[in-house]
């Protein structure tokens, strides 16, 4: 048996009840109405705006480079609303509307005469009098005369090598693991004492600067991002970001409290998360079951605990909720809980219809508030690797993935196999699987086809297998299927590219331990709970082993949480999850209809 319910083994204490669907009295979805819930926002919290405007001036004889850093992502990845990219010699200062937050990168790679470095360095200075610069790379190696303004004096420069960057307190308050990328870095001799440092790298033992800034001269440098591959790391366009908030001191509102709608398995494990992420809070919990609200009090002893969720939505001191009801309740909790002024974050599937994702984005918009759904799979280790190697190009051209999840087994007897509840098979898993291949496979899609088998476990109303194809409409396809009557797996990847292939094979894995009088106990682990064993294929046969690396840390409330607090966007979309909801809601009406193609809704 690979898998049961959609959204993880329940623990005994936590599980996913059969009978409990609302919590609180139902809300009206038509109106999305508060039912007596006061709807003033909260005040406390503001979005940081200020560092919206990148400039980027560059002198740079490697085109590579020039065309990486120009080019990178920095809107989806860094939220800067405008990036006005041009040479630093012969084009006029910027003149942007001037928030005090707005930063310029200067990267000089070259200058081919004393002259000419006379020039770029007076025009350096002059950018520097207007918006806080950031010198990149080798800038300061070509330029010596910034040496003053900066109060960073170079010295040696690295090998190109992995280098581990820990940001400093107050820089980037939610990065719980230390960045690392591959470059040359520009080691300094010293640095004044008026320099503020806000990254290190440790070599040799010793940490030394890697971002600076000199609050006097309106100056910092950043001594690496001389390989052009740098600029395509999100982290890193991210932390600049960071280094340019930091410039213009800004700090983080109040922390964001939490409350959360329902404490099952799923609930545990936000409320986690939410503890360990600087600039959340666990502030309280609404559950049916007194028992839960006792076990998120282990998390967080002072949480207020509520029976009635309404209740909860009353507390102006709750910023943000998360819902983790049933999946036919997530539009009717969104609407109350918006209308309360609170952000939002729904489990998923985000609804049962792309028409209730649509009113709840535009309630989201009309009010000013977040809502996202936790598409929690988006971060697992092996879909990560995946994804890296179609990013890089490492099997051409992607036209043909394939995922699966199943095994042979009776479905899990909570309301994931309650198809009124759920959605049905297709959505309890598909909200998984099918969000991961829309995020490997963008495009138009032309129709969705699917078929539902009943055959067997008739006590369920759920369907024993199920089939999804999507259709793209430039050709590609992508396949998921969901199998409770599979007594033989497929793989739970298996991706075509016009140069390679990648497959991901379940694993079968048993956790060994001891009992209470020391003997040995065995316990076999679901293989949907542990990453895929993933190998890329290459054209000439040969097979290349891919190590799966650990999954990041509480990575999608740590984007939560600077998206809330410092305007960074996330990686995660409710755009992105509306789109699942109308490929399975056109997956079921395809399915009930004879598999004829449907289009999105």
């Amino acid at each position: 048996m690979i898998a049961g319910c959609g959204q993880g083994t329940p623990d005994p204490g936590l599980g996913c009840p059969q009978t409990v669907i609302m919590q609180g009295r139902p809300p009206s979805v038509a109106t999305g109405s508060c039912h007596g819930v006061v709807t003033t926002a909260s005040k406390r919290h503001r979005r940081v705006t200020d560092v919206a405007n990148l400039v980027i001036r560059h002198h740079v004889h490697d085109s590579r480079l020039r065309t990486a850093l120009v080019g990178a992502d920095w809107t989806a990845a860094a939220g800067y609303t405008s990036v006005d990219a041009a040479p630093i010699l012969g084009e006029p200062l910027p003149t942007l509307d001037g928030a005090p937050g707005d930063l310029t990168l200067v990267v000089v790679d070259h200058a081919t005469s004393s002259d000419e470095a006379d020039a770029l360095t007076s025009r350096v200075l002059a950018l520097g009098r207007e918006l806080p610069v950031l010198l990149v790379g080798p800038t300061l190696d070509v330029l010596p005369d910034l040496v003053d303004a900066a109060g960073v004096t170079p010295g040696s420069w690295t090998p190109r090598h992995e280098i581990r960057l820990r940001a400093q307190p107050g820089v980037d308050p939610r990065r719980l693991d230390d960045l690392l990328v591959s470059d040359r870095l520009l080691v300094p001799d010293k640095s004044s004492d008026d320099v503020r440092v806000l990254v290190t790298a440790n070599l040799g033992f010793r940490d030394h600067p890697v971002a600076t800034w000199n609050a006097t001269a309106g100056i910092g440098t950043l001594l690496l991002g001389s390989d052009p591959a740098v600029w395509s790391q999100r982290d890193l366009l991210r932390l600049v970001r960071h280094l340019g908030l930091a410039a213009a001191g800004q700090a983080d509102a109040a922390d964001m409290r939490v409350g959360m709608i329902g404490y099952g398995a799923i609930g545990h494990e936000h409320a986690l998360a939410v503890q360990a992420v600087p600039g959340l809070a666990l502030a309280a919990v609404s559950d049916l079951n007194p028992a839960r609200v006792e076990t998120a009090r282990g998390v967080a002893a002072d949480v207020a605990g509520y029976s009635d969720s309404v209740d909860l939505l009353g507390d102006a001191s709750v910023d943000l909720v998360v819902v983790s009801t049933p999946p036919n309740s997530h539009a009717a909790w969104a609407h109350r809980a918006l209308a309360a002024g609170k952000h939002v974050v729904l489990e998923k599937p985000m609804a049962l219809t792309a028409a209730e994702c649509d009113d709840v984005l535009a309630h989201a918009a009309d009010v000013d508030r977040t809502v996202v759904v936790y598409q929690n799979r988006r971060f697992d280790p092996d879909y990560l690797v995946m994804r890296r190697l179609v990013s890089d190009g490492a099997v051409g051209e992607l036209f043909h993935v394939e995922s699966f999840v199943g095994g042979y087994g009776h479905p899990c007897n909570y309301w994931h196999s309650d198809a009124a509840i759920s959605g049905g098979a297709i959505f309890d898993w598909g909200s998984h699987y099918i969000d991961q291949l829309l995020d490997l496979m963008p495009g138009d899609i032309a129709s969705v086809t699917a078929a539902n088998h009943k055959r067997r476990w008739h006590d369920v109303t759920n369907a024993d297998h199920s089939r999804v194809t999507i259709h793209f409409d430039d050709g590609r396809e992508a396949y998921f299927i969901h199998s409770d009557l599979a007594a033989a797996a497929k793989p739970k990847w298996w991706a075509l590219g016009t140069d390679g292939a990648i497959r991901g094979d379940w694993r079968n894995e048993r956790v060994v331990g001891r009992s209470a009088i020391g003997t040995m106990t065995e316990d076999a682990l679901a293989p949907a709970d542990s990453p895929a064993a993933m190998s890329l294929h290459h054209g000439d046969g040969s097979i290349t082993a891919l190590a799966v690396p650990a999954a990041p840390t509480h990575a999608f409330h740590r984007e939560l949480a600077d998206h809330l607090l410092r305007g960074l966007p996330m990686m995660i979309q409710a755009a992105q999850s509306r789109r699942v909801v109308a490929v399975m809601e056109a997956a079921e009406r395809s399915a009930s209809t004879g598999s004829v193609p449907v289009p999105l809704p």
